[in-house]
């Protein structure tokens, strides 16, 4: 079995509003996080394979937890957290970090934007972290129009995700998504957002293999870009 849920909704009502929350051993902010996420969102944290307290907190936090029984990456997380939210019959989910980089009042503006007919909300943040970042933001604008492919907090109207059939191809599932569904035409706007510092090291890192990442998501973004260009 690749996950096991640990939570269960009974049979309440289906929410409108999921925040989805990728966790690897966070237990020193998780439960903070999703008790702001609480009052204006149902919670869905997806605990990846840690080894701390972190899925036992979430809980008791109020969160619907959904445990991968190894590490899976954070991009495998998300993608259980899309599809879990589908599968409880969520309308919408935004995803987001759980070591409280992104403040969880934004969720009313993602839920704002998303009621009033987005279907793809993208975070523009106030900085950046990694020269390949600012690479890939440069060349976002200009090929696809997107001011932040790689902001971790996005808001998705669920419905329009079964114009992709495979979430998470080349391990940049949030990138992956964006350039796929504004491909497909779905309506898009990016609110600027402030992030705070976050709680501990970045789970992403920070030296050269993060930046390797980055720079090969870019890359295939663009080939399958001039693909679908018929170039």
């Amino acid at each position: 079995m690749v996950c096991v849920s640990t939570a269960a909704r009974g049979d309440r009502q289906a929410p409108q509003l999921a925040a989805v929350i990728p966790a690897f051993n966070e237990a020193r902010s998780i439960e903070a996080v999703v008790r702001q996420v609480r009052l204006r969102a149902f919670a869905i944290v997806v605990d990846d394979g840690s080894t701390d307290d972190t899925a036992a907190l979430a809980r008791a936090a109020g969160a619907h937890v959904v445990s991968h029984l190894s590490n899976r990456g954070y991009d495998a997380a998300l993608e259980t957290g899309l599809r879990t939210a589908r599968a409880l019959g969520c309308t919408y989910a935004v995803t987001m970090d759980a070591d409280g980089q992104h403040d969880p009042t934004l969720l009313d503006r993602f839920s704002a934007e998303l009621v009033g007919g987005a279907d793809l909300v993208v975070g523009h943040r106030d900085r950046r972290q990694r020269w390949s970042e600012a690479l890939f933001c440069a060349i976002g604008r200009v090929v696809w129009g997107l001011h932040d492919p790689l902001c971790g907090m996005k808001g998705y109207r669920l419905g329009v995700l079964a114009k992709v059939d495979d979430l998470n191809t080349y391990a940049s599932i949030g990138t992956e998504l964006a350039l796929r569904l504004i491909r497909s035409g779905v309506r898009i706007t990016q609110p600027k957002i402030k992030t705070r510092q976050r709680d501990g090291v970045s789970r992403f890192g920070g030296g050269i293999k993060a930046n390797l990442r980055i720079s090969r998501a870019l890359w295939i973004g663009l080939v399958r870009h001039q693909r679908s260009m018929g170039t």
